[in-house]
């Protein structure tokens, strides 16, 4: 099979296009093909053993998948070949084929398209669990979104709205902070050519803002810091400027505010029940239209370390997403999209009755799947 191997740590551009042997699985393992596979900021740190986790060389990148399941091992019950799923796999998914634990695999829901699949879940469950499980942002409240039209800062901006904040987006490039305006954020901040600090004091008149998530670090970090209102809340979900900010701990003193870290990857098996709470949230969202993923653009393959240079030199506004079998993958437009909200609408209508009456196999999977 064809994969982007990571060979030695370094830049995207050492990462090979290769043949390689299928995956051998293991008992409680599952072989999926495939269709689309998000890029996401850790992707960029893997390739460079900066990352917390430390996958033995040589390894592929892409960490969110969707396809279709080749093989189940002999220790898998509740999935099947054929199956369209999607799968939290860390790493490996940058090929045609990639083996994941069958507890990080995950069928998709009815209509469904494997872009959509592929793409959500790790940013809007980022922010989601950032916003509604750490901060506890109330209606009302002032949101800044530093690195606001990167994939967790974008969806941060569209959750914001929803839960009903007024939202401060601030990004590098005029470009980007129209992409953010266009996803409801109020207020702008282009904290190359404005000052950070001045801006927010003069958006928030005087006040400062309640809650901070920042996706970038660097020098925005202790301006933002010095921005919060009275018992705000401060999240850290990365440093994609690449430097680690040394914050002076005496403002979260003076200020009375939280700094909070947030690492859903490991909530997500701290706290299953709550964030498959949050995942059937965001699919009533997707559904209802209130949050849709912004693609950036969409790779091949072969492309994919390109997708990666794109990632590190923050050029990505939204999600870019690698596109390994093509025409499936598109997420559907205009009627189509319509017709899967329709779709997915009707079925968890159904299940709504069925629970009054001894449920159909197909409503029991539904259910399942998204943990209603």
């Amino acid at each position: 099979m064809k994969a982007i191997l990571c060979t030695y740590h370094g830049i995207p551009e050492t990462l090979t296009y290769s043949d390689i042997d299928d995956p051998v699985l293991e008992e409680k393992e599952v072989l999926i093909q495939v269709k689309a596979c998000a890029v996401n900021f850790p992707d960029v740190l893997l390739i460079q053993d900066k990352y917390q986790f430390k996958p033995p060389l040589p390894f592929s990148p892409g960490g969110e998948v969707s396809g279709v399941i080749e093989k189940v091992g002999s220790g898998v019950k509740h999935l099947k070949e054929g199956q369209r799923v999607l799968a939290l796999c860390g790493w490996g998914g940058f090929a045609e084929k990639v083996k994941v634990t069958s507890d990080r695999v995950f069928p998709i829901p009815p209509q469904m398209d494997y872009m959509t699949a592929a793409s959500t879940l790790y940013t809007f469950g980022t922010a989601y669990h950032a916003l509604k499980d750490r901060a506890k942002i109330q209606s009302g409240e002032t949101l800044l979104v530093l690195g606001a039209s990167g994939g967790v800062g974008l969806a941060a901006v569209e959750l914001g709205k929803v839960l009903g904040a007024t939202v401060i987006a601030a990004a590098s490039t005029a470009e980007k902070l129209a992409v953010c305006k266009e996803k409801g954020a109020d207020h702008l901040i282009n904290y190359e050519s404005e000052d950070l600090k001045e801006r927010i004091k003069i958006l928030t008149d005087g006040k400062g803002v309640d809650v901070v998530l920042d996706v970038v670090g660097g020098k925005y970090a202790e301006p933002s810091l010095r921005g919060m209102a009275w018992k705000g809340r401060y999240l850290v979900v990365g440093f994609a400027a690449g430097d680690i900010p040394k914050l002076p701990f005496n403002l979260a003193l003076l200020k009375g505010c939280d700094v909070m870290g947030i690492f859903w990857g490991r909530f997500s098996t701290e706290e299953p029940k709550q964030n498959q709470q949050n995942i059937m949230d965001l699919v009533g969202m997707i559904q209802s239209g209130k949050i849709r993923q912004h693609i950036h653009k969409v790779y091949s393959l072969e492309e994919s370390p390109q997708a990666l240079r794109d990632m590190m030199d923050r050029k990505v506004v939204g999600k870019a997403m690698v596109v390994v079998e093509g025409k499936e993958a598109s997420p559907s437009t205009g009627s189509g999209t319509k017709q899967c909200e329709m779709r997915i609408s009707s079925i968890k209508m159904q299940i709504s009755r069925a629970m009054k009456r001894n449920l159909p196999k197909w409503a029991k999977e539904f259910i399942e799947v998204w943990k209603i």
